[in-house]
């Protein structure tokens, strides 16, 4: 663990903080006044870096699979953060298996890494953690939950794990100023396989045909972490991707030159 500057600001742990939305939100919560913890599992030099280069953060290494690093990560930062007041699970994993072809190890992985971590981690949070303003848990689940379709079948599983469990903690909140949230993205960064070029066109296949930028993302990851929505409350930062009926993933549909479900 790298600490770059401990100090009595509100202080967040963003799970997968070094890289892609993960590092957007550090660099956001880090330039709002925030003491941004950066958790990594192998991008040990990216997190150090993006930490130096913030007003006031530290690093935290661990994989999302083993159960005693989380807890264990989660005690020794309440113990020493005096207002530890957001937690936000964005790490995730993504890897591709169909309805018709469900890999049970890339199934096992989905439900350790993206359900389970997160959960624990939230309960851990829930339990240790000490924020005079209340605590604020943000889980990051996927717009596919509404605008479902077969691909990457595991993965959404998991994800509908995640959605599901976040009425259910809500429910159990220790203080009534606690909140727990869902922050559902659509197509933000190049994912998967997808090459650069394609990002474009399949980035576009929403309502409003626009690419939704990281900065909305990270914006309402903020106002989550500083607000009073209704704890429970489901957010999607989408484009309107979520209400339309699309019957393969976006990375897909660009590659086959569907506009499939967006209005002519």
């Amino acid at each position: 663990m790298h600490t770059q500057n401990p100090s009595q600001l509100p202080a967040v742990l963003i799970t997968g903080g070094a890289q892609r939305i993960g590092a957007g939100l550090s660099r956001a919560f880090g330039e709002a006044g925030w003491h941004v913890v950066i958790h990594y599992r192998n991008s040990g030099a990216q997190a150090e870096a993006l930490a130096a280069s913030l007003p006031s953060a530290e690093t935290i290494g661990f994989d999302l699979a083993d159960a005693d690093a989380l807890a264990n990560a989660v005690q020794s930062l309440a113990a020493r953060l005096p207002d530890w007041r957001a937690l936000v699970n964005c790490a995730s994993v993504f890897a591709y298996d169909s309805v018709t072809g469900l890999d049970p190890a890339t199934y096992n992985q989905a439900m350790t890494v993206n359900a389970l971590a997160s959960v624990t981690l939230a309960q851990g949070f829930l339990k240790h953690a000490q924020a005079a303003e209340g605590r604020r848990v943000i889980q990051f689940t996927d717009m596919k939950l509404e605008n479902t379709n077969p691909d990457f079948f595991s993965y959404t599983m998991s994800k509908h794990a995640v959605a599901g469990a976040i009425p259910m903690l809500s429910m159990a909140l220790p203080d009534a100023r606690d909140r727990i949230y869902g922050l559902a993205p659509g197509a933000i960064l190049a994912s998967h396989d997808q090459a650069e070029e394609e990002t474009d066109i399949s980035h576009r296949l929403n309502l409003l045909n626009r690419k939704t930028g990281l900065e909305e993302i990270t914006d309402t990851a903020l106002f989550m972490a500083g607000g009073w929505l209704e704890s429970g409350t489901t957010v999607f930062v989408d484009s309107g991707q979520h209400l339309l009926q699309q019957s393969r993933d976006v990375i897909y549909l660009a590659r086959e030159g569907s506009n499939q479900g967006v209005p002519a």
